[in-house]
């Protein structure tokens, strides 16, 4: 038994769960059979179940995801991969007119069982069309739950709960986060719909919440500051992102009064502009509270220059700077 997992190995380990134990899953996308598009989340998986449950494809993400809507209602729990989020709005109509709105439209008498996996990858001069985040859209949308994992336990618990649970699931994984590594857990298999955020750090003076590579940051940031500073931050690493359970967050920010909301990608209609106004309307949650700030990424497309990325994309350092001004000063903001 290891005693280590990598994020990368913890999806291939959900992926070969799922296939052992269920044959109605089955994948399908682009790259499948190739280390270069989706790293080594699936190597020699199309050996072991074959390519008729690995199904490598031709470059057409409407098409792909079409199909796997069609699967889905008709029984299967297929898995799209799309190697990047950035591509996958070709897919768009399937997704938000199709897969979100059928059990609805039909009043509950079908299930729309489809899970589909948006790789987030970007830096490394790749410029702006092939480097953005963008899980706050399907989080507008009605009828599509979205989960985005942190630690390498909740890439596999969560995928696997993704795939049994009978709504369509945006489940995406963040290339920077592929060779972190965490003690081995055992997966447990839960209902999606009791998965709840994760205090990932105790704290008690100021917190933190993120998601993805974010709460990875946030962590690494917030345990700096703490052996400097002797701030104790509590941070909060959401896992589901639509629906958001609101409970936890309400709770240590009562506790703490200071609040920063850290999220990879803009702050216009974003994550981090959702849970600050859902606190703001929270009345007892919001009147003792003494400062709120967000970091988000500027308002503009992603750069190709390095030395520009190295200003576009939220660093450590940011968030090391935030935690400092907010628990030193006593000015609201919001």
């Amino acid at each position: 038994m290891m005693n280590r997992i990598s994020y990368s190995e913890a999806i291939k380990e959900a992926f070969t769960y799922l296939l052992e134990n269920h044959e109605e899953v089955f994948i399908i996308g682009q790259g499948l059979w190739s280390p270069w598009y989706v790293g080594n989340t699936m190597n020699d998986l199309e050996k072991k179940y074959g390519k008729k449950r690995i199904i490598d494809t031709p470059v057409s993400e409407s098409a792909v995801t079409g199909a796997a809507v069609g699967s889905a209602i008709s029984g299967m729990r297929p898995i799209v991969v799309h190697p990047r989020v950035d591509f996958m709005l070709y897919a768009m109509d399937a997704i938000v007119n199709q897969a979100a709105k059928w059990r609805h439209m039909t009043g509950g008498q079908a299930t729309v069982p489809l899970t589909i996996r948006a790789i987030i990858n970007r830096g490394g001069e790749q410029g702006a069309q092939h480097s953005q985040a963008l899980h706050s859209w399907f989080c507008h949308i009605p009828g599509i739950k979205v989960v985005m994992p942190y630690s390498p336990n909740d890439a596999r618990d969560l995928l696997i709960a993704s795939v049994l649970d009978n709504n369509p699931v945006i489940y995406h994984d963040d290339r920077w986060l592929y060779e972190n590594e965490s003690e081995y857990k055992k997966p447990k298999i839960e209902k999606l719909s009791k998965i709840k955020p994760n205090i990932v750090k105790k704290g008690k003076d100021i917190t933190i919440i993120g998601s993805g590579f974010t709460t990875h940051l946030s962590l690494k940031a917030a345990r700096e500051v703490e052996k400097r500073l002797s701030i104790s931050s509590e941070v909060i690493d959401l896992r589901i992102i639509n629906p958001i359970d609101y409970d936890l967050i309400f709770n240590s920010v009562r506790k703490t009064k200071k609040l920063l909301v850290v999220d990879g990608a803009w702050a216009t209609c974003g994550i981090s502009a959702e849970i600050i106004s859902k606190i703001a309307l929270d009345h007892h949650t919001y009147r003792d509270i003494e400062r709120v700030e967000r970091i988000t990424l500027p308002f503009a497309p992603a750069p190709t220059a390095s030395i520009l990325e190295e200003k576009y994309y939220i660093k450590t350092q940011d968030i090391e700077s935030a935690i400092e001004s907010i628990c030193t000063k006593k000015i609201k903001n919001l």
